[in-house]
């Protein structure tokens, strides 16, 4: 057999690259982190984990605050929806990390477990009880290294994961907590405890950053075991294709260094490759629609017409405001966070704000006048009732993905647009804002159909694309409870696109729960 010798981890660093694997973990995001860390515990298990992007490295990535310039650049997929008529036809960017960590080394770092009734559902769907919010739970005290008051009940201490308040917010970030309970909300210390059980709140916003520098889930889990003769990590390689014997996967090609390369799983292969690019393997290797696989002449494997369906991202509305004088910007700039439900009869909060210490506006809004001075929120809808798809245009890993999020194309959420625009408003106009605030820049004072054409113009994602290969029992899902692909032997998914809706808040931290569950079942069915 050749071995073939690659830069892994750092240029010193070259462990010899095998053939054949216990294990392939396609993507090192945080779900493929995570699941790729808890298998190589075990020392006589061999773990290969593949990922397109480079090292992490690198000052955009290890710098809290300079996370804005990896948007755009080689460490982002770039991936682009198409024209959209309900965003005035606006073609918007959908950001997704192409770097060891995935998202998790290029997103604003927020830790956010989701709310009980998003876990709950998870369970419903799948009709296995480890899904629910209950169980998940202890899956986060085993996930977190928390640094703040002790919840033992809903927090864990000792795990991979650091996670700690915001220190030192400043002044935009603790007027906008102090203004919310004005207005009536409830407060707390933390946004991932007591807060996600009930109507929501507001609260210092909880980070992955430690001693003032990012620790994205790769370098929580895989990162400490770098030089683990059992774990190999492969960066620069795009898996292209599943592998197969009849039913069963057996392995992956990718592309390294320009060539296919072929690379063999004694027990299983997992795509952990995010909401477009697992969606996209699964089509190119045969499983998904049929009618969308033979148009591309693709052979069909498994018929399983909810491949690539169910796109779901949060929205939200960019509310600018001036300040009297320069806000500094603290921990990559989000540092506080809301969470309401508007309704109480609701499930789950259906606002979901993120506040970000400088004004940002779309390319069709800036013309309003972006200040020099100010902060916004992202008034965003934490349950938006757009679905959108993914189809190929081609059976290559060259030809892109088209990507029709279709956001904003059901009639609620613009409704729904209105009331999270508003509570951000009021919240900026609150007396705690007092000494802060010099004017609202944007909306100002439209309404009617001018506020709705605004909201079209203003409306961008929180880059949480998700629920593309969704768990489930019904015709139109396409992983069980125990995340295999239905009627595909040695295959499972573990990563955002597994959701059956996306949660409450970032989905990071869902996502990581995501990789441990993975571990769990398989460690559990294989006896390692």
């Amino acid at each position: 057999m050749p071995i073939i010798s690659t830069p892994v981890l750092s240029p010193g660093d070259t462990p010899h690259l095998q053939r054949h694997y216990d294990f392939i973990v396609c993507g090192a995001g945080p779900a493929g982190s995570a699941l790729a860390g808890r298998l190589a515990e075990n020392p006589e298990v061999r773990v290969l984990l593949i990922e397109a992007g480079g090292g992490d490295d690198v000052p955009e990535v290890l710098t809290p605050a300079q996370w804005p310039l990896n948007l755009g650049s080689e460490r982002d997929w770039q991936f682009v929806a198409e024209a959209n008529p309900h965003l005035n036809n606006r073609a918007i960017p959908l950001n997704m990390g192409k770097v060891a960590g995935g998202s998790s080394g290029i997103n604003v770092m927020v830790w956010s477990r989701g709310h009980q009734a998003d876990w709950d559902q998870f369970a419903e769907e799948s009709g296995d009880d480890g899904w629910s919010y209950r169980s998940v739970l202890e899956v986060y005290r085993r996930i977190e290294d928390w640094q703040g008051r002790p919840d033992p009940e809903r927090r864990g201490s000792g795990g991979p994961v650091h996670v700690e308040t915001a220190r030192d917010p400043q002044p935009v970030a603790t007027a906008m907590v102090e203004a919310a309970a004005s207005i009536g909300m409830p407060i707390f210390d933390s946004p991932n405890g007591e807060m996600m059980e009930g109507r929501g709140g507001a609260a210092l916003t909880e980070l992955i950053v430690k001693d003032g520098r990012r620790s994205s889930i790769f370098r929580a889990y895989v990162w400490p075991r770098r030089h683990q003769p059992n774990l190999t990590v492969l960066l620069h390689a795009q898996v292209s294709r599943l592998l197969f014997e009849g039913n069963a996967v057996v392995g992956v090609e990718a592309i390294v260094g320009g060539r296919r390369e072929a690379f063999m799983a004694e027990r299983e292969v997992v795509l952990s490759l995010g909401a477009i690019n697992t969606p996209r393997v699964l089509m190119q290797s045969g499983i998904g629609p049929e009618d969308e696989l033979r148009a591309h002449g693709i052979h069909v494997r498994r018929h399983l017409p909810g491949v690539g369906h169910n796109h779901q991202d949060h929205v939200a509305f960019g509310c600018l405001f001036e300040s009297s004088a320069p806000v500094e910007v603290g921990h990559g700039g989000s540092e506080a966070t809301l969470y309401w439900k508007t309704d109480p009869s609701l499930a789950a909060p259906d606002v979901f704000h993120c506040q970000l210490e400088f004004p940002l506006a779309t390319p069709e809004t800036s013309h309003m006048g972006v200040p020099e001075h100010g902060w916004m929120v992202f008034a965003g809808l934490s349950h938006p009732k757009s679905r959108g798809s993914l189809h190929l245009t081609g059976a290559g890993p060259d030809d892109p993905v088209r990507i029709q999020a279709n956001t904003l194309s059901h009639p609620d959420d613009v409704r729904a647009a209105h009331a999270t625009v508003e509570i951000a408003r009021e919240i900026a106009h609150a007396p705690a804002f007092g000494r802060l605030l010099k004017r609202e820049a944007m909306p100002g004072a439209l309404s009617g159909p001018d506020m709705d054409h605004y909201l079209r113009n203003a409306a961008i994602t929180f880059w949480h694309q998700a629920c593309t290969a969704r768990m489930g029992r019904d015709p139109l899902s396409v992983v069980d409870g125990r995340l295999r692909v239905h009627g595909i032997d040695r295959l499972r998914i573990a990563d955002a696109s597994i959701m059956p809706n996306v949660p409450s808040g970032n989905t990071m931290a869902p996502c990581v729960v995501i990789g441990e569950r993975a571990a769990g079942i398989i460690q559990a069915a294989h006896r390692i």
